[in-house]
Order: C-alpha cells, then sequence, then structure tokens
C-alpha cells in the first residue's frame, strides 16, 4: 500500500509513529493546510515522509494508491469523493461523512469503481469486542445493553466563552452523536444490526448537541448510547441478558478489559491490551484487505458503516440537529 495522508491533527500525531513502522504500508506523502506548511514539512521530515504538500492534487501526483483522510468532519466526503474520482482506496476517520446521503453516494462511487473505502471505526476491530461477541450466547436473552462515552472537552471551554471550534460547530458537522456517541453506535449496531427504531434526546445549546442519549429499539430489548462532551461521567458497557451479564470498562474506541459474569457465579476476564495500540489492529486489517483484494470484507464494513449513518442521521434531523449539507439536494 502506497499511503497518501491528509491531515495533520491529534488523531495523525498520536498514530503516525506506529502507522510509519506498520507492515504493508509505505507512507509517501503529507498533506495539511496552506497556513501551517511549515509543519506540515518538519512532521514529514521527522517520520520519514518523503512528500509534503498543501495541495491534493500533488498528493495524489506522489503515486499513491490510497489515502486516508483525517480532516475535520464536514471536508470528509469531498475528500473522499476527490480520492474515489481519481482511482485511488481511501480509509476515513469516523464519521465516514456529514450525513446518510454523503455515505450512500460515496459507497456506490467506491462499488462502481471497484475500490476501497473504509471509516476508520477502532471499535471493531479490537480483540476485545471480538471476544464480547463470541460470549453473548452465554448470557441467555438480551434485555438491555448500554454504552456510554462521557469525556469533558476542553473545547467546551471555548464554546462557552464564544468560540466555536470544529466539534462544535453545526456548519461543520460537529457534536457529540457525531464524535463519542458514534462508537457508541457502532459498538450496538456491530453486535445486533439495525435496530427497528431510535430517538436521540439530545442536551442542545446554539443548535449544537453537546451531550446526550440515543435509543435503539430491538424486538426484544433496548440499547441505551449515551456520549457527552460538555460534562464528566463514566465510561464503559453493559450487556444484560436472562443468564448473566458482559462488561466492558473503557470507552468503546478501545473496549478495555471485558468480563463474563454468568448467574451461576461463573467469572471470565479477557484482555488482549490492544487499547494500548488502538488503531493499530484496523489499519491491519485495511492493509490486509487491500492486499489481498479482499472487496467482500470491505463491503461487508462498507454495509455496516452506511447503517449507522442512517439511523445516526434520522434520529438526528428528528431531534432538530441540523447541517448545511441536510439542506442540499443531489
Amino acid at each position: 500500500m502506497k499511503l497518501g495522508i491528509i491531515g495533520t491533527g491529534v488523531i495523525v500525531q498520536e498514530f503516525l509513529p506506529k502507522l510509519v513502522e506498520l507492515k504493508g504500508i509505505e507512507i509517501i506523502g503529507l498533506q495539511g493546510i496552506p497556513s501551517e506548511i511549515d509543519a506540515v514539512k518538519k512532521m514529514a521530515s521527522e517520520h520519514n515522509i518523503p512528500h509534503a504538500t498543501s495541495s491534493f492534487e500533488e498528493l495524489y501526483e506522489t503515486g499513491i494508491d490510497t489515502v486516508y483522510v483525517a480532516v475535520p468532519n464536514f471536508l470528509h466526503f469531498d475528500y473522499c469523493k476527490k480520492a474515489l474520482d481519481k482511482g485511488i482506496n481511501v480509509i476515513v476517520e469516523k464519521p465516514m461523512t456529514s450525513n446518510y446521503r454523503e455515505a450512500l453516494e460515496l459507497k456506490k462511487l467506491a462499488q462502481e469503481k471497484r475500490l476501497f473505502l473504509f471509516e476508520a471505526i477502532t471499535t471493531l476491530y479490537l480483540g476485545n469486542y471480538k471476544k464480547i461477541q463470541e460470549w453473548l450466547p452465554q448470557i441467555g436473552e438480551i434485555k438491555i445493553v448500554q454504552s456510554q462515552y462521557s469525556q469533558y472537552s476542553r473545547r467546551y471551554d471555548a464554546f462557552q466563552k464564544g468560540e466555536v471550534l470544529p466539534a462544535f460547530d453545526p456548519k461543520k458537522a460537529g457534536g457529540a452523536l457525531m464524535d463519542l456517541n458514534l462508537y457508541n453506535l457502532h459498538f450496538v449496531m456491530g453486535m445486533f444490526g439495525k435496530p427497528e427504531g431510535a430517538e436521540y434526546f439530545a442536551n442542545v445549546e446554539r443548535d449544537i448537541d453537546t451531550s446526550g442519549t440515543m435509543i435503539l429499539r430491538y424486538p426484544s430489548f433496548y440499547a441505551i448510547c449515551t456520549a457527552a462532551k460538555d460534562c464528566k461521567g463514566i465510561y464503559g458497557g453493559i450487556i444484560q441478558g436472562t443468564k448473566g451479564c458482559i462488561k466492558n470498562v473503557y470507552p468503546p474506541n478501545l473496549i478495555g478489559e471485558v468480563s463474563l459474569e454468568l448467574n451461576d457465579g461463573t467469572v471470565e476476564k479477557f484482555d488482549d491490551g490492544s487499547a494500548r495500540e488502538r488503531l493499530i489492529p484496523e489499519f491491519t486489517a485495511f492493509v490486509k484487505a487491500i492486499n489481498e483484494q479482499d472487496y467482500d470484507f470491505c463491503y461487508e464494513k462498507l454495509e455496516r458503516s452506511l447503517a449507522v449513518s442512517e439511523v445516526q442521521t434520522n434520529a438526528r434531523l428528528k431531534a432538530g440537529i441540523l447541517f448545511p449539507v441536510d439542506e442540499q439536494v443531489n
């Protein structure tokens, strides 16, 4: 894989030292914004990336075959579409796009051009998450599912003072549902599929949700997904069944140690340590799929991302949280 990276934010800074060492990837170029081109060049130099630029066209000309899009939410669609139009595979940070219509358009384009399109959701690739899925049959009929990710954001301090950063900007597809609660949705829907219905109850300030709870309705149980960027709280998850429960101690993007607790007193714990390097499992899977031309794997994951986007978009709109892109018509 000859990879180009678009974006130089926190997620890229966190992952780049590990990504450059990952087998099967050659990082060819790094793209940032024009006003920070000196910092982009410095970052590229520190990680032995041969090309640094502020232009997508220049990045494309370096000979990349895959691009990793890690920019603010509202820019995801445009960069993904540009790459797919050029015949380049795409790995895009969550959320895939600002709304379901955009996600559906990208999916169709990727499949028409026989290209790979992955949403980077760490949850689905972690060994501890897979262990939860393996344990599910042991806890009987599912009755209640809860996943919570509450983490006070320093950006909320700025928001309260009137400075609107992308994380809290409706014009840039921000908000708690598009960020932390997306992990909760993937956690639940990755196991139980698309719900019969969904409702989002949000704390809204200046047209954006700073925290909120999504209720997913399944045939025989409800799932509660809570996320907050405006207050400190707990994180983790619990799946409760008639024969026991399964717990995870970290937020859904990390999972952490998981435990199986049955009604007969049996307790089993598991932790493969993947929370410490949460981005490695997903990129390892992406590289393998692309190198082996495993389109079935890619498009299965893509369908899951589309289902989450649809549920997320519909619930957000019902809650009255609107983005500029929602008003656009194809």
